[in-house]
């Protein structure tokens, strides 16, 4: 077996070891223009229904509130009930998406996120096309077609999904870089392969986790990249992965 090869069964295993398991989940893994693979862990249908009846259960909360209220105002507030009704029903899930980086509450409370297919995080015109495919999503009854196209795609999307060009992912809220956002990013000095990519990007979202004397002596492992150890090695290779992820001055 060329190493090559056994690279590529090696980045494969710690992919769908770092994955949540969830029944049918998958990874997707997809390219940055800098050559960076990011891992995508794509949620099934389960959690994507246990989701979607969380968000339910809310817009069901809203509109019976919406009802008591406006229920006093007679006619009049019969006719705004139906143009609340409209706007709870279609802008609840499309705002969510377009404002809160692709999360209601229901995909938040499972720590879902809706992304665009090659990672980045999805636009207005997006979440809308998603959610109006909706409606053939859910023929014939209980969202028939929108389980099928879950069960027959490799990555569980849905009608909609695979439509607007979008991707339901498992994202869970503590994997973040606040320790590398507030950095310069920094190009390495010299060429990075794919899985050395990979590891300086899995250092920035453990580095947070440990202790500084961990930070340094794992940065001193690739001092000749960063050409520095100790704290100044820390802080370089946390630059050159802002730097791998697309980020720049």
């Amino acid at each position: 077996m060329s190493d090559t090869e056994q690279g590529r069964r090696e980045a494969a295993t710690a992919a769908r070891t770092q994955a949540p398991m969830a029944l049918l989940d998958t990874v997707r893994e997809v390219h940055t223009p800098e050559g960076v693979a990011l891992q995508l862990p794509a949620a099934g249908p389960v959690p994507r229904a246990v989701a979607w009846l969380i968000d339910l259960g809310i817009r069901g909360a809203l509109l019976l509130a919406a009802a008591i209220v406006l229920g006093l105002l007679g006619r009049v507030g019969s006719g705004v009930y139906m143009v609340t009704l409209f706007v709870i029903f279609w802008g609840y899930p499309v705002l969510f998406e377009a404002l809160a980086g692709g999360r209601t509450p229901g995909k938040r409370a499972l720590s879902l996120r809706v992304v665009s297919a090659d990672g980045a995080p999805i636009g207005w015109m997006a979440s809308f096309v998603r959610n109006l495919m909706r409606t053939v999503d859910m023929l014939p009854m209980g969202y028939g077609a929108g389980l099928v196209a879950c069960l027959a795609d490799p990555w569980s999307r849905r009608l909609g999904d695979m439509v607007a060009g979008t991707l339901v992912i498992h994202a869970p809220r503590d994997r973040t870089l606040p320790t590398a956002l507030e950095l310069q990013p920094q190009a390495p000095a010299v060429p990075l392969q794919a899985h050395e990519q990979i590891a300086v990007i899995a250092f920035a979202e453990r580095a947070g986790t440990l202790t500084p004397g961990r930070q340094q002596e794992l940065a001193d492992v690739v001092a000749p990249v960063t050409g520095a150890r100790g704290e100044v090695g820390v802080l370089r290779l946390l630059g050159i992965a802002n730097w791998l992820l697309g980020r720049r001055a």
